[in-house]
């Protein structure tokens, strides 16, 4: 399955592609994470929907200086194009 985020609130400046990027990591997951100048982050991940549900979990609260006001998502057939999880340029 492929995931795709947009996660609002103060989530900028609080670590949280960093964090992103050591969950996804954990879960097995690629894609990408990267800062949006809407002051958002949005997020693609690839995996098992076990895993990529573990990640919209804690998507939901962040890192400890984040605050997640919303969390859209949307849910794609996995397209296998990633090799890792990164943290891409923001866009």
């Amino acid at each position: 399955m492929r995931m795709h985020l947009i996660i609002h609130g103060h989530v900028h400046g609080v670590f949280f592609r960093a964090s992103t990027q050591e969950q996804a990591n954990a879960s097995n997951l690629t894609g990408w994470v990267r800062n949006r100048p809407t002051g958002t982050v949005e997020v693609v991940a690839e995996g098992f929907e076990s895993d990529l549900q573990t990640l919209l979990q804690w998507c939901r609260q962040g890192p400890p200086a984040a605050r997640v006001d919303d969390v859209d998502v949307r849910w794609l057939p996995a397209q296998g194009t990633f090799a890792d999880f990164e943290i891409a340029p923001n866009g």
